[in-house]
């Protein structure tokens, strides 16, 4: 996710030309890239667990959102099958840590 953060966030001509592509206006850019950023952070602080909820659900749109719309834009596509590697890795990244969250909730009681 950091990986495509950044040229959002800097809003470079490869991702201005991608996502146009798709239909979506250049303001948009740097918000979808900042929000990807929070939402990283989020995820790698410790504690402040609903936030990281959000965070966890909020990378979750983007990914589904993106791969909704090359799908609508350009039928489905052999390529469009490698969006099922991050939302994998999304996920079980989400579910390591809410097993860890209540692991530790019911070693503290």
């Amino acid at each position: 996710m950091l990986f495509s953060a950044i040229p959002d966030i800097l809003v470079t001509s490869d991702a201005v030309k991608f996502l146009n592509s798709l239909g979506y206006p250049t303001y948009i850019i740097p918000f979808l890239g900042i929000a990807k950023l929070l939402g990283i952070i989020a995820i790698l602080i410790p504690g402040f667990p609903r936030i990281k909820e959000w965070a966890y659900a909020g990378l979750f749109f983007d990914l589904a959102g993106a791969s909704y719309s090359g799908i609508a834009v350009g039928g489905f596509q052999p390529q469009t099958l490698f969006m099922i590697l991050p939302i994998t890795f999304l996920f079980l990244s989400y579910y390591l840590w809410h097993k860890d969250l209540t692991q530790k909730t019911t070693t503290n009681r």
